[in-house]
């Protein structure tokens, strides 16, 4: 039932002075007719969104608004800390903030004990939300098909701690909701769409419902309350449909299996339709769907597009069957930090951006004017080494540079700058006795369980005498490009040598998480070495 009109416009008028106080507020609306009332009343500055969003590897997308800010979570996998948090205020650009999950408490194999990896296991499709009622932040996902772990903070930038586990029991590809009576619900599950209502404090399971049976295979749930209504979006994978169904009640009677978005070709040149994302509205009640597309080698980049309420009430793009290149929000351009830029390691601790290959040794490194990385595994196998350091590879095209110290090594030690993902190759130092190399490693494989299939070989080496040096990478990632990669070195930070052919990354999807840029140092003898990074330097390339 519809409201009056001057009700409407009371209501607007009190949720906009609201706003304006700072009450938490997340995807709240009153009536779709209320939405673009406000939304026509409410003029302030606006800017051209470009896609992609932000080309970095951030799948399996939960956006939410607080206020005036919007968050972003994500899938990582076996990196760690895991699930990243961004903020932004204009949906264009993002500051990476912090993680959800400090630690991979999921078991041995994400310490890499007993050789055991932890490769395409840990975080995917999980959920992120605030509640309002308490001031807490949720984190909430499924672990190896097997048991669910719920994080939460006090602040958005943590400190995050482990809330509870329920052990055997998956929500798999979970969204979460607090209801109209702030009762936590969980949506999951695969074709069958199920419900669990969850416990005030989230640390059990109430009840559990099958809400929804779709006559294909949909997974990647997004659950909303909106409007009276609760949403719950899915995808088809096969063939990138974004789907929804609607109730009045979070349990049961759910209608639709709508299409929001019929696999719309990707903004992106050559990427894969923009799917298994999440609705948001901007402070002013215009919506937004943002999905990911497929863009191998670099990963899944987010991609943004309007959407409205059709007449039955169902979110839904302007056109099912296309994605705008780009968009106007009527939001102000606010750079939070730039995607580019040096990183010299001058805090005491490392920056959000940062995420290692599992739970790396916290005796084997420190953050101090410099990253020191002591050897921590004694292996020839890059996979097998505790303690890479990862950073996302910008795109469309993007050159890293470490400035390092190798002056502390021992012999055997092999320490340096890779591309790293299931097919890998790096350029560094090898220590034999006295002797350093500057040396290109390539064709470093995994087998389709992820487990090493090849160690690699030496491509090419040199003899140097300098100790300390700057590695550099470059990564070609623009899906359906020429996916090179190309090492190079300096001994005085300004004229670069190329070293090795050119490495061709790997574009196939199965180990999902894309290319990233790694710093590692292992040891093939003994223990005791170590190496000093002054700098991470990232930087854009034609």
């Amino acid at each position: 039932m519809h409201r009056p009109t001057l009700w409407l416009t009371l209501l607007a008028y009190a949720e906009l002075i609201i706003v304006s106080l700072g009450s938490p507020v997340i995807q709240h609306v009153s009536e779709k007719n209320s939405i673009n009332k406000r939304a026509s009343m409410t003029p302030r500055s606006s800017s051209t969104v470009s896609q992609p969003v932000l080309w970095d590897d951030l799948a399996d997308i939960e956006i939410i608004r607080v206020n005036e800010t919007f968050y972003y979570s994500a899938s990582t996998m076996a990196y760690s800390p895991g699930a990243p948090i961004l903020q932004s205020t204009d949906l264009q650009n993002w500051e990476y903030i912090g993680h959800s999950v400090p630690t991979l408490d999921f078991g041995s194999s994400y310490n890499m004990e007993g050789g055991d990896t932890a490769y395409v296991k840990g975080i995917w499709a999980s959920s992120f939300r605030y509640r309002p009622s308490n001031g807490q932040w949720y984190w909430i996902g499924c672990i190896e098909f097997s048991d669910t772990y719920v994080y939460t903070s006090s602040s958005v930038t943590g400190p995050w701690t482990k809330h509870a586990v329920f052990k055997g029991t998956c929500y798999y590809d979970c969204g979460l909701v607090f209801d109209e009576d702030d009762t936590p619900q969980v949506a999951y599950g695969t074709t069958t769409i199920q419900v669990a209502t969850l416990s005030s404090d989230l640390t059990s399971q109430v009840s559990n419902a099958e809400v929804y049976v779709y006559d294909e295979y949909v997974e990647g749930s997004r659950f909303y309350y909106i409007n009276g209504f609760y949403y719950i979006l899915g995808i088809a994978p096969g063939t990138a449909v974004e789907y929804v169904i609607k109730s009045s009640s979070p349990t049961g009677g759910y209608i639709g299996g709508n299409v929001l978005a019929n696999a719309p070709a990707c903004p992106v040149t050559n990427g894969g339709a923009p799917h298994q994302g999440g609705i948001v509205d901007d402070p002013q009640g215009n919506w937004y769907y943002m999905g990911f597309c497929d863009a191998y080698p670099g990963g899944r980049i987010p991609v943004l597009a309007s959407i409205t309420f059709d007449d039955d009430g169902f979110p839904v793009l302007n056109d099912i069957n296309s994605w705008p290149s780009s968009l106007e929000v009527p939001l102000e351009q606010n750079v939070l930090s730039e995607p580019t830029g040096t990183d010299d390691f001058s805090d005491t601790s490392l920056g959000p951006k940062w995420e290692w290959s599992h739970n790396p040794d916290e005796s084997a490194f420190s953050v101090n004017n410099g990253l020191t990385l002591r050897a921590a595994t004694v292996t020839d196998d890059l996979y097998q080494a505790r303690n890479t350091l990862t950073h996302r590879i910008l795109g469309p095209a993007s050159v890293a540079t470490i400035e390092i110290d190798v002056s502390d090594m021992k012999s055997g030690d092999r320490a340096g700058l890779n591309l790293f993902r299931d097919v890998s190759a790096w350029i560094g130092i090898i220590k034999t006795g006295e002797n350093l190399q500057i040396a290109v490693w390539k064709n470093i494989t995994m087998n389709s369980d992820w487990t090493t299939k090849s160690i690699g070989e030496l491509e090419v080496s040199k003899e140097i005498s300098e100790t300390t040096l700057h590695l550099r990478a470059s990564a070609n990632i623009r899906p359906g490009g020429d996916a090179a990669g190309q090492f190079s070195y300096s001994t005085d930070g300004s004229s670069f040598t190329e070293l090795g052919t050119t490495f061709t990354m790997k574009t196939s999807w199965e180990f999902f998480m894309g290319y990233r840029f790694g710093i590692f140092n292992f040891a093939t003898e003994a223990l005791g070495g170590s190496v000093k990074v002054g700098s991470f330097d990232l930087a854009l390339v034609d």
